[in-house]
């Protein structure tokens, strides 16, 4: 099983405008809702691609009640921990040529409801997949991606991290099986600017000395890289498309090379996680399925 965390998760409610005035009454010409977070971004691609999840986290009050009902009715599994006040953010993001964003903070997450998360930690099994996804809110402790990463450690639990900076480097001790920074952020992580491959493939590889097992490399306009833990680098294209959408990219290709290990070897697993961050980009929410094969095929995999 496969289990993603989104520490503070949100509904998402887009609007679509005409050009925003500031101090006076702007008229939308269409909205959306969506559940958010990178874990259920996670979990909603892997639902679309065949390979079951469950979606921990934090939830509270009407905003919560809808987000686990939401993520529930598209097929996933679902384990939050109820927070007993306040309740879980809305993002706002105004679509009027340019995308403007307003996050909510969200609820206040207490040291009872961190050891609610850790007791359901103890459901893993060995063989299991843990992700751990985006920045920390900041009523948890800054180290509670290491909290996880130890406690599990000594287990045969996959644990893949997303995150950037020191909340990337401090838990390469605990040797995570899957770390995927894009390019800048893994320039950042050294000081340093990449400009080819073979930069960004050096520098994937001191990650590794520091811990890392494989490490999955976005390169927006220049595709993807992957370093895996035997020594074998892959690089991968991208796919051709318009773009309409920025956010859930990165999530998308996560869900879909850990899909792809699911259902073949990490070239594919390369492949099938390019397309599905792809169609994520050229669709005005997350990708569906039907847009993810297709951009498979510009790459050549049938």
């Amino acid at each position: 099983m496969i289990y993603t965390v989104t520490f503070n998760p949100a509904i998402d409610y887009v609007v679509h405008t005409d050009a925003m005035q500031v101090g006076m009454v702007n008229r939308s010409h269409g909205e959306k809702i969506y559940y958010g977070g990178k874990g259920i971004n996670v979990s909603v691609i892997l639902k679309e691609l065949g390979i079951p999840s469950r979606a921990l986290g934090f939830v509270a009050g009407f905003t919560g009640a809808a987000i686990e009902k939401g993520v529930q009715e598209m097929g996933i599994a679902t384990d939050f921990v109820h927070l007993e006040s306040g309740f879980s953010r809305i993002n706002v993001k105004i679509k009027s040529g340019e995308e403007t964003e307003l996050n909510g903070q969200g609820p206040v997450i207490d040291d009872a409801a961190v050891k609610a998360l850790f007791w359901k930690l103890d459901d893993l099994q060995d063989g299991d997949t843990i992700i751990l996804a985006g920045s920390i809110p900041n009523t948890m402790p800054s180290d509670i991606y290491e909290k996880i990463l130890a406690y599990l450690d000594g287990r045969q639990i996959r644990t893949v991290v997303d995150a950037t900076n020191d909340l990337l480097k401090n838990v390469l001790k605990y040797k995570p099986f899957l770390i995927k920074p894009n390019n800048f952020e893994l320039g950042e992580l050294f000081g340093v600017t990449l400009h080819s491959r073979e930069e960004i493939a050096a520098y994937a590889g001191k990650l590794q000395e520091m811990g890392a097992r494989n490490v999955l490399v976005s390169m927006a306009e220049d595709g993807a890289l992957l370093l895996e833990e035997n020594g074998t680098c892959h690089n991968c294209g991208v796919c051709s498309g318009t773009v309409k959408n920025s956010v859930g990219a990165g999530d998308s290709m996560l869900a879909g090379f850990l899909a792809g290990l699911e259902q073949g070897d990490a070239a594919y697993a390369l492949k099938l996680g390019t397309a599905a961050g792809g169609a994520t980009t050229f669709s005005e929410g997350l990708a569906k399925r039907e847009e993810i094969d297709r951009l498979l095929q510009q790459l050549g995999v049938v």
